[in-house]
């Protein structure tokens, strides 16, 4: 597939899909925008399900297959991460309008804690310069227990705070 247009401080997300989908000769369909739509006003990680659900909730006929070729559009634009966090489900994540931020992944109950953190950013980069290496991009999961997995499996009462 094509390469992804770069996002510009004067490039909006609307500027920029709608060069790529006519770069491809892609329509811009009233069910497409309704997904676009759905998927940036929502937040978190969301599978194509979650998408579907929340797009049936104003059509219901909008098919499961439109939402993954909607989905797989915002990915290979550059306006969406597609992300597999060790479930084998991929979920999309906003691409543009947010910092850089990494994740820790709960291998029980599947919360995703975003985080971010300076020291570490500035550990990746001095590890890069050191080996002769420029980073152009990067992503970091951890995978472990969440607080109140932690206490479950300890056989305590979950918290309220994850």
């Amino acid at each position: 597939m094509g390469e992804a247009i770069p996002v510009t401080e004067r490039s909006t997300k609307e500027e920029l899909l709608g060069r790529y989908m006519a770069q491809r000769g892609l329509k811009s369909t009233r069910q497409r925008n309704l997904i676009i739509n759905t998927f940036f006003s929502a937040a978190g990680h969301l599978s194509v399900e979650d998408v579907w659900a929340k797009v049936r909730e104003r059509d219901a006929k909008v098919s499961v297959a439109t939402v993954y070729r909607t989905m797989k559009l915002l990915a290979e634009c550059g306006l969406a991460h597609a992300r597999n966090f060790g479930d084998g489900q991929t979920r999309y994540e906003a691409a543009v309008g947010r910092h850089h931020h990494d994740h820790l992944i709960c291998t029980q109950c599947g919360t995703i804690v975003e985080f971010e953190n300076d020291r570490i950013e500035t550990l990746q980069d001095a590890v890069a310069r050191k080996h002769g290496f420029r980073v152009t991009s990067h992503k970091m999961e951890l995978y472990g227990l969440c607080r109140n997995c932690q206490r479950l499996a300890e056989g305590a009462a979950p918290s309220s705070r994850a």
